[in-house]
């Protein structure tokens, strides 16, 4: 799924753009071109770490050091384009589907989501960024059209837009991070075992702070979740067992150097821990909806990549397990090192996402 909001940065269509993810922890930027035949080419990526608590459950409370960091980012990137598509967490997002007759005129429909966003969005329109998508014919009634709608709080928006421009880029496309996952999971599908067949996939998006999952079948999110745990765990059990400063203890995590206890004290355990909230988000999954099985796991996120962690998830819970890598049908340019970019694709996904809208026709 794929959205713009409808503001006035938005009125023109700009290609190509660089997919600019704001996390919790980094600032993640993916380059992508076309080559043809849809055979795509990442050019570039940057991870740029951000301060502690520059980004708070999806808002951004420091303008000034979220804007430095992605200035450094887009210099490291080395590219000349400036153009950004960003996303808003699912969080910061209402979302209504609904039924419409097919064949309304664009101001017909214009007119019909708003008398509905009037019936189901809590604040007045006036405060909010809305848009709306037509998905396709329903299911249940015949004649009529399925369109999904979408607002967000114009200040979320707003804050986005403003780190990104006083950065130097334009914020052209703004889109949420969930749908962005989404356009890079149709990158990765086709690499999946009987991917042939109509499988139910769990993509486990594993941030800083929060767990995100998202149970897709074919291109349909049946089932979307978030469940608060995530990689800051982690570097806080590092901290505790060896008396190391936060950002000693982050630094530790990523380039290593951890005395030998620290494998079977604390990133067994971890992984342990983690393996469990995948399984009790499964099972949440199970008891809300008709579903009682999932054929695939992806796991993306910064701690996708640790050492075993497939392995655990795939005990735990009964299902093959695999690390998503959207970039794994790519052409890499020169300035990508194919051995870092295993390690750090996972924690790409939304940007590689974002990077995707380029292609918009």
């Amino acid at each position: 799924m794929k959205f713009d909001f409808n503001l006035d940065f938005l009125s023109l269509k700009s290609s190509p753009l660089i997919g600019v993810d704001i996390s919790a922890s980094a600032i993640k930027m993916v380059e992508l071109t076309d080559t043809g035949k849809s055979v795509y080419r990442l050019e570039n990526y940057v991870i740029e770490t951000l301060p502690p608590d520059a980004v708070t459950d999806g808002n951004i409370a420091n303008l000034e050091a979220v804007t430095e960091t992605i200035q450094r980012a887009w210099k490291r990137m080395g590219t000349k384009i400036k153009s950004a598509a960003l996303a808003l967490p699912s969080s910061a997002i209402i979302t209504k589907k609904i039924i419409v007759p097919a064949g309304l005129s664009e101001h017909d429909l214009e007119m019909q989501v708003e008398t509905e966003a009037n019936q189901y969005i809590p604040f007045a329109l006036d405060e909010v960024n809305l848009d709306f998508q037509e998905i396709g014919p329903s299911l249940t009634q015949p004649g009529e059209v399925e369109v999904l709608i979408a607002a967000s709080r114009k200040e979320k928006v707003d804050d986005r837009v403003a780190v990104t421009e006083s950065a130097g880029l334009k914020a052209l496309v703004m889109d949420v991070e969930s749908f962005a996952a989404q356009t890079a999971y149709e990158l990765i599908a086709s690499q999946l075992p009987n991917a042939d067949k109509e499988l139910t996939v769990a993509i486990v998006d594993i941030g800083s702070t929060t767990m995100h999952i998202n149970v897709m079948r074919g291109e349909q999110s049946l089932y979307v979740r978030e469940q608060t745990f995530g990689g800051n765990q982690l570097s806080q059990d590092i901290q505790r067992r060896f008396n190391l400063s936060p950002e000693e203890a982050e630094l530790a995590k990523r380039q290593g150097g951890l005395p030998e206890s620290y494998e079977p004290e604390v990133l067994q355990p971890f992984m342990e821990t983690l393996s469990l909230e995948v399984a009790r988000a499964l099972q949440f999954f199970f008891s809300s909806t008709q579903f009682n099985q999932v054929d695939q796991i992806l796991l993306a996120g910064g701690c996708a990549a640790l050492p075993g962690l497939t392995a655990i998830v795939a005990k735990r819970t009964q299902v093959n397990t695999l690390i998503a890598n959207p970039f794994a049908n790519m052409v890499l340019s020169p300035r990508v090192k194919p051995r870092q970019l295993t390690s750090d694709a996972p924690a790409l996904l939304i940007a590689c996402g974002l990077a995707m809208r380029s292609f918009d026709e």
